[in-house]
């Protein structure tokens, strides 16, 4: 039981985990549509009006190119030949249109307008969505997808596992109790006298069990704490993964109580009811051999 709720709560902070590195890999993925110098006030705010409308846009920012002149400098801040070479020539940036996605993997009715004639005619280059760049932000895309699939199928085959392990579990109680169990059939106790102890014990052990889980997990993320200096491990970033679990403690307490005594009485019930299935047919089996 105690490996069974440990390891249903690390997925459970491994999934949010993993959704909060996707959410800032996707806050940082946008789409730049660079105008040419000769659009209109009017068709540029046409264009960021149609773009605006679209459901999967997030926000829509224009940034000018003073603006963006100003920001090439301030990245490139380090490197006087750059710096040099940008202040010997006119401004050679254009107008941008920086356009944030809600869901970076569903952009085709973004790229519909963008590849609008009318509008293909205001840009000056390709989007910033093409060519290699394309390429990467449709493999994070991608890979983030799985992620979120592959923690989901995780949780539900390890909570499979844990269940048919405490099922036989008890099973293997009751086969040990079998004599004391015949005997108290033989003397008349009802069904739910015999399921009771069962039922209580597996919830006592439910709760023991959430109780060392809790400490299992709050003992390992203090050590991780010391052991890396790094604060992720690839997509595990494990200082939100320390903070998340510190956060919502008494919830993930609360949550292991539950899970731990549910799970307890349900194989419970489910043995003994099979148990007892067994012994009133093996009792009709002996009253028709004594006829």
């Amino acid at each position: 039981m105690v490996v069974t709720l440990t390891i249903v709560l690390f997925s459970i902070i491994a999934n949010a985990t993993f959704n909060n590195t996707i959410n800032e890999i996707n806050s940082k993925i946008d789409i730049s549509v660079y105008l040419k110098d000769t659009v209109t006030e009017q068709q540029r705010d046409d264009l960021i009006n149609q773009l605006k409308g679209l459901p999967n846009v997030a926000s829509v920012e224009y940034v000018t190119k003073e603006q963006a002149l100003e920001k090439y400098r301030e990245q490139n801040k380090d490197n006087l030949n750059l710096l040099l070479a940008i202040s010997q020539t006119d401004n050679p940036l254009p107008a941008t249109v920086q356009i944030k996605p809600r869901d970076p993997i569903r952009i085709n009715d973004i790229k519909t307008v963008l590849e609008d004639p009318k509008n293909l005619a205001l840009q000056s280059d390709e989007t910033s969505y093409s060519g290699d760049r394309k390429e990467a932000i449709d493999k994070i895309t991608h890979a983030t997808a799985f992620f979120r699939k592959a923690v989901f199928v995780g949780v539900v085959i390890f909570a499979i596992i844990s269940m048919l392990i405490i099922f036989n579990t008890i099973r293997m109680a009751i086969f040990n109790r079998r004599s004391e169990l015949r005997i108290m059939r033989l003397l008349g106790a009802k069904p739910w006298y015999i399921r009771g102890p069962f039922i209580i014990e597996t919830m006592i052990y439910g709760i023991v069990a959430a109780v060392a889980s809790i400490a299992i997990c709050n003992f390992l993320f203090a050590v991780q704490s010391q052991a890396f200096d790094a604060s992720s491990l690839g997509l595990l970033d494990i200082t939100y993964a320390n903070d998340y679990f510190a956060e919502h403690f008494w919830m993930f307490l609360l949550m292991q109580l539950v899970a731990g005594m549910t799970i307890g009485a349900v194989s419970a019930l489910i043995a003994t009811k099979k148990y007892l299935k067994m012994q009133n047919s093996s009792k009709i089996r002996f009253r028709l051999f004594r006829r």
